[in-house]
This record gives structure tokens, sequence and C-alpha cells, in this order.
């Protein structure tokens, strides 16, 4: 592979630390990346994803499409040659996970004493 088909990517996560860099080639996929964010993920993190759809990927201010490449999502813009890009990342929790929590939530404030002074 020709040296100029890599890239070398680092993830910035919520809390400033870094995974990576690692390179890759122009085209992986974006859903490539994840489960390699994944897979490195630090074991001290309070928040850890669990599926590639808990990660989203945000480089140069746009949410990363699963689908895309590498290549498809560099910014030429102000890129230096043969520099590091950062892509930083945001944990979400899946649809099922919130949807318990808010339940416990809602059944914690069922139960509130409310007064009104006239």
């Amino acid at each position: 592979m020709p040296e100029e088909d890599l890239v070398e990517l680092k993830f910035r996560l919520y809390d400033g630390t870094d995974i990576g860099p690692f390179r890759y080639s122009t085209a992986s996929t974006v859903a490539m990346l994840k489960e390699r964010i994944i897979s490195e993920w630090p074991k001290d993190k309070k928040f850890a994803p669990t599926a590639a759809n808990d990660v989203k990927l945000i480089n140069a201010g746009k949410i990363l499409e699963n689908s895309k490449t590498v290549g498809q999502c560099r910014t030429p813009f102000g890129e230096l040659p043969n520099g590091v890009i950062t892509m930083h990342v945001v944990v979400q929790p899946s649809l099922a996970k919130v949807k318990t929590e808010k339940k416990v939530d809602e059944a914690a404030r069922k139960h509130v004493c409310r007064c009104s002074i006239l």
C-alpha cells in the first residue's frame, strides 16, 4: 500500500484523552474506525460504548456517517501534509438504556409531595 493512501488519525475522548494515533487506509470506513475505538477504549473510563452505534465521530464539525470512507471524510482545507488528524468521539447510550433510566426517574417523581401557598 503506497504511503499516500495512509492517513494518521487520533481520537479525542470527552475528557480530553486520546486514543491513537493509528494509520488507516483512505478506503477504511467510519464503521471500521468505530470498532477500533471500542476495542482500544480505556478500561478506567466511566462511560464506555458497547456498540458502534453508541459512538459518534466528529471531524471538522461534521458527524461522520458509518458508510463513508476516511478518504471521503478528510477535509483538505488547512491540513498539514503528513499531519495527524484529530477526530472527536462522543458516546451516546443506546435508546433502550435512555428509556430505562427515564422510567426510573419518573417513578421517583411520582412520590413527591408538593404544596402551594396562596
